[in-house]
Order: C-alpha cells, then sequence, then structure tokens
C-alpha cells in the first residue's frame, strides 16, 4: 500500500503531466498560441484540484511526508514551474481571447446584417 507521501506525491506527478500536455497543446511547436474553451477548462481544473489538495495539506506540515519522499519536493517545483509558465502565457491568452471576442463580435454583426437584409426582403415581395 502507497505511503500518503507517495499518494500525494503520485497524485501532484499526475497533475503535472495533466498541466504540461494542456500548456503544450495551447503553444504548439510552431509557437502560434492556440486556446480554446477546452485548455482554459482543463487548465482550470487541473489547478483548483491541486490547490484543493495543496491547502488541505500544506507543504509545510508535510516535513516528515518530505523526508520519506524526496520526490514529492521534485513535483513541488515542476507544479511551480508549471504555475509560472502558466503566468508567463496569461498576457498572451488574454490578448487571443479578446482577439476572438471581437471576430465573434463582427460575425456577430454580419449575421444581424443579413437578417436585416432577409426581414427586408420578404417584406418588399
Amino acid at each position: 500500500m502507497p505511503s500518503p507521501a507517495g499518494s500525494r506525491s503520485k497524485n501532484l506527478r499526475d497533475t503535472n503531466r495533466r498541466l504540461r500536455f494542456w500548456l503544450d497543446q495551447m503553444v504548439p511547436g510552431d509557437g502560434q498560441m492556440v486556446v480554446t474553451p477546452e485548455h482554459m477548462a482543463a487548465l482550470l481544473s487541473e489547478l483548483l484540484r491541486a490547490g484543493a489538495e495543496l491547502r488541505a495539506e500544506p507543504v509545510a506540515d508535510r516535513v516528515a511526508d518530505r523526508a520519506n519522499d524526496p520526490e514529492l519536493d521534485a513535483e513541488l517545483a515542476r507544479y511551480r514551474g508549471n504555475v509560472e509558465r502558466l503566468r508567463e502565457l496569461m498576457p498572451l491568452i488574454h490578448g487571443g481571447l479578446l482577439a476572438e471576442r471581437a471576430r465573434l463580435e463582427a460575425q456577430r454583426e454580419r449575421v444581424r446584417s443579413a437578417a436585416e437584409w432577409a426581414r427586408a426582403s420578404r417584406q418588399t415581395f
């Protein structure tokens, strides 16, 4: 049976793997930022899950666990790195979301104009 420290380390390792996956999906090899609602939902879900677990047993309370599981320290460092990487990407994500909102608003205006034109066309016949 795995120790509580080992279990926390494994949970954090899994979280780090998923965070890296979603962060890598957002910035693929070509360097173009790709942010979808799926990306944002997955990242938020992972951060909330990890945050709840870390708040339930703060790192300061885990001194004994850390002595028994040095992998926990390594996973905490990786988690911090993932969160810092996300923080660095936030301005790009924000810019991308603003651009997407502007695109959607322009598209909505085109649809509204087409609907008005169609309504006006029906009235003339």
